[in-house]
């Protein structure tokens, strides 16, 4: 169902970064708009699966391995491929690329996981030609405390705002099944009512919000804003992959990192030994982007991209292709 996104939407999505467990009440003050409003917008776009608050854990803080896989496939078994993998439960997110005969997907678990995934599952399904894991050794940018977009709607005054209501940094609590039970609840609705939860975790309402006021604190829990592709004001997601002289290799990342193109910046093992996402308005965004800001990146070798051309699963939802 096509959904008109205007800037009171954007507004909302970018407020919703900030503290995606939010009052509607608070929101609306920041934004300047009543807080029914606020409800309203939520519930419209949440209804056609426009956008979600999703709940996840903090790989660093839990342990798990993150890892960067491409896949080349038989052209005819691409999108089969791709659905498939967007309904494990270890995959965050999933991109057709190189005209539809490769596959890029974000792998994350323990050691077990990973292992039987990439050295027995994916190598031994019928009509996968090739199978090349990265994996993600340090994350410049798009960690769990950060915006999936640097181009939001709302003002530094309008963020600070909201930021001074986040959960104060605490160290990890030793995880109990109270615990583990809404980690899985948030999974599915990261603004999940504290009555709600609290009813089906069987505890109090005030043993749910202190929970999780020490899970968000301390990082074993974020929340992850997923909003259409197609609604964004820069549609074009392309893959870039930088071999960068190790001497260099930090500063490119952080500078990669800061560009307000990029979502997502990360060192990974490999030939190329940086990762990102990029987004452009279009072709022209991307050329202007690769001559101009990759250009000036120290350390630089080669330059390789990749444009997406349908997103099959991204922050855990699943868009099926049709």
């Amino acid at each position: 169902m096509a959904v008109e996104f205007d800037d009171l939407d954007r507004a909302l999505v970018h407020a919703l970064q900030v503290d995606g467990r939010a009052p509607f009440r608070r929101v609306a003050e920041v934004l300047g708009v009543s807080d029914q409003t606020v409800a309203r917008r939520y519930a419209r776009l949440r209804t056609a699966r426009t956008l979600r608050i999703v709940g996840f854990s903090d790989p660093t803080v839990v342990g798990d391995e993150q890892w960067h896989v491409r896949l080349r496939c038989a052209p005819d078994a691409c999108v089969e491929i791709a659905e498939a993998l967007a309904r494990r439960p270890d995959t965050s997110w999933i991109g057709l690329i190189a005209g539809g005969t490769e596959i890029a997907c974000s792998l994350r678990g323990r050691s077990a996981t990973a292992d039987e995934m990439l050295l027995h599952r994916l190598p031994r399904t019928p009509r996968i030609l090739d199978v090349s894991a990265h994996e993600v050794l340090h994350v410049f940018y798009g960690g769990a405390r950060e915006p999936f977009t640097k181009l939001g709607a709302l003002d530094d005054e309008q963020v600070a705002r909201l930021s001074e209501h986040l959960p104060a940094a605490v160290p990890a609590p030793r995880l109990d099944d109270v615990d583990r039970h809404l980690l899985d609840l948030l999974r599915a609705d990261g603004r999940a009512p504290v009555e709600d939860l609290a009813r089906t975790c069987g505890t109090s309402a005030s043993t749910v919000r202190r929970r999780l006021h020490d899970l968000r604190g301390s990082g074993l829990l974020y929340l992850d804003v997923d909003v259409d592709p197609e609604v964004m004001d820069l549609p074009l997601r392309t893959m870039l992959w930088l071999a960068v002289a190790p001497a260099d290799l930090d500063a490119a990342g952080r500078a990669l990192a800061a560009h307000p193109e990029v979502p997502f910046a990360a060192a990974i093992a490999g030939k190329a030994n940086i990762y990102a996402s990029v987004a452009t308005t279009g072709a022209a965004g991307l050329y202007r982007y690769l001559t101009t800001r990759v250009a000036t990146l120290p350390g630089v070798q080669s330059v390789e991209t990749a444009p997406v051309i349908r997103t099959v699963k991204a922050a855990g939802t699943h868009y099926p292709v049709r």
